[in-house]
């Protein structure tokens, strides 16, 4: 441990990207043996087996949702018209006004 003492803090870094790397491709590495494994063990019984994994490109992480509406009064409050409504629309609501007078 104390070799990593004299390291500047760009050596650190590099070490740690190299460290997630190698960790990355070892990880793979053992996923691609476990099921060559189970494959294996199934068909020693005579079973055949279909493995899913999950597609890494479902994941819609980041993706923005169009404003529906906008605060008469204050333009950067808006609102998807997803989830719980905002406490401005709950309080314009409470007031008599419809969602639809907010619509953008």
């Amino acid at each position: 441990m104390n070799e990593y003492q004299d390291l500047s803090e760009h050596e650190l870094q590099v070490v740690i990207e190299n460290a997630r790397k190698v960790l990355k491709n070892k990880l793979a590495q053992k996923h691609k043996e476990v099921i060559a494994q189970i494959k294996e063990l199934a068909a020693s019984i005579g079973v055949i087996v279909e493995i899913h994994e999950p597609d890494k490109m479902s994941v819609r992480k980041g993706i923005k949702v169009a404003i529906k509406y906008r605060h008469p009064d204050d333009p950067n409050k808006t609102w998807t018209g997803r989830g719980v409504a905002p406490k401005w629309m709950q309080e314009l609501q409470s007031a008599g006004h419809e969602r639809s007078e907010f619509e953008v």
